[in-house]
């Protein structure tokens, strides 16, 4: 048995029992100290950090650039950003790109466009000038936060069919000021009366100096359509992708074939009397493409200053310089550049590329750059004919020669 202690002496055991309490008392005082510390840092409040979290571009560049409400200057520079531009680079983080499921239609773009597109999603969700994801949901954070806010859009795609909206649409969302709708809304056309409180709720949330967009190629030939988008602002912008209508229309039959294979053939279609040469103008794929009929409808609602026409063709050549006119339109940055693309010779259209850290490049869907049937060179002939005064008046009425009757 062990001898007793000098008189006075504490029991042993209390020394580790407090001990215990001390480092209890420690953790819960380093834990209110972090967490208080992440509430300030959220609340742009924390000035330790001098730039944005997230949001690098892959080109050595800040995502968010000059002219933007963002400082170009080094470390000292970036600490002297706007709190709104500090906080829209903080809240770029976005999940990983979810399935919408397909709107019905039977005159729009290819049904497989209405999927958030996994093709060009990729990390981060493309709100760098160095991704080419394309833009994503609301980011987490924006939403925890109960930042932004949904916008009716300021400028819709409105055309045309099997043009390449789908394209310039991802493209488009590369941008860090870019948010759109993935799947086409079909609110002008088809679903106008669930009013314009519906058609908000289907936007993204925007931050402030951010474009909220849609496309639905339809609009184009829906004769309501000029004078609804009017009424919700006359002040949208609008872009029109145009395409040879010969090829355009045997892009639209490819793709209806795709789904029936079981229709007529592409020349009984386009005309009613093949020998006399009559071109069937009720035949949809033949319709469209009679760009200049289209364009005078919506020209008594909108001026020629706020459309831009995309030259579908120009945008396969060269889809950095017909992006950098469609950001001058829409009043951004030029972020979208030549480093965002590579040409896919299988696809015979070009791809983006994917964020830097990855090597893995992502073009549009299969159901993209499917190769057409065989048309008779006279058929081909006969339509370039029919259309060709449409052409000349449609270039008349742009300002601009797209070079549809060479």
């Amino acid at each position: 048995m062990a001898p007793p202690g000098p008189a006075g002496a504490h029991p042993t055991s209390a020394e580790p029992l407090s001990r215990s309490v001390f480092r209890k008392f420690l953790l819960m005082l380093c834990s209110l100290l972090t967490s208080l510390y992440v509430f300030y840092c959220l609340a742009e409040r924390c000035q330790t950090l001098s730039g944005p979290v997230v949001g690098r571009s892959g080109g050595g560049e800040e995502a968010g650039t000059p002219g933007r409400g963002v400082s170009a200057g080094g470390p000292g520079e970036l600490a002297a950003w706007p709190v709104a531009a500090r906080r829209k680079r903080l809240l770029q983080v976005r999940p990983r790109p979810r399935r919408r499921p397909p709107a019905p239609r039977d005159d729009g773009e290819e049904a497989a466009g209405e999927e958030e597109p996994a093709g060009l999603a990729g990390s981060l969700g493309g709100s760098g000038a160095g991704s080419s994801v394309a833009e994503t949901p609301p980011g987490t954070l924006a939403l925890l936060l109960d930042e932004g806010s949904k916008q009716l859009p300021q400028a819709i795609i409105i055309g045309v069919k099997k043009g390449g909206t789908r394209a310039l649409l991802e493209f488009l969302r590369v941008h860090p000021d870019v948010r759109a709708v993935g799947a086409e809304p079909h609110f002008f056309d088809r679903s106008y009366d669930k009013g314009l409180a519906w058609y908000r709720d289907l936007m993204p949330r925007t931050l402030d100096g951010q474009i909220t967009m849609e496309k639905t190629p339809s609009y184009f030939v829906t004769r309501e359509a000029p004078a609804r988008i009017s009424a919700m602002s006359k002040d949208t912008k609008l872009l029109v992708v145009v395409r040879d209508p010969v090829t355009r229309a045997v892009s639209d039959y490819t793709q209806t074939l795709s789904k029936r294979p079981d229709i007529p053939s592409f020349e009984s279609l386009a005309f009613r009397n093949r020998s006399a040469g009559l071109v069937d103008r009720s035949w949809s794929a033949i319709q469209i493409g009679l760009y200049a009929e289209h364009l005078e409808r919506w020209l008594r609602h909108f001026p020629a200053r706020q459309m831009l026409f995309v030259s579908g063709e120009r945008l396969v050549r060269d889809p950095a310089g017909e992006l950098g006119r469609v950001q001058d339109f829409l009043g951004l940055k030029r972020i979208i550049s030549d480093k965002h693309f590579y040409f896919n010779q299988t696809k015979g259209f070009p791809c983006l590329k994917k964020a830097e850290g990855s090597g893995r490049p992502h073009c549009l869907g299969k159901t993209k750059g499917r190769p057409h049937p065989e048309i008779d060179a006279q058929v081909l002939r006969q339509l370039r004919d029919f259309y060709r005064p449409f052409n000349r008046k449609f270039y008349q009425m742009t300002g601009h020669d797209f070079g549809w009757d060479g």
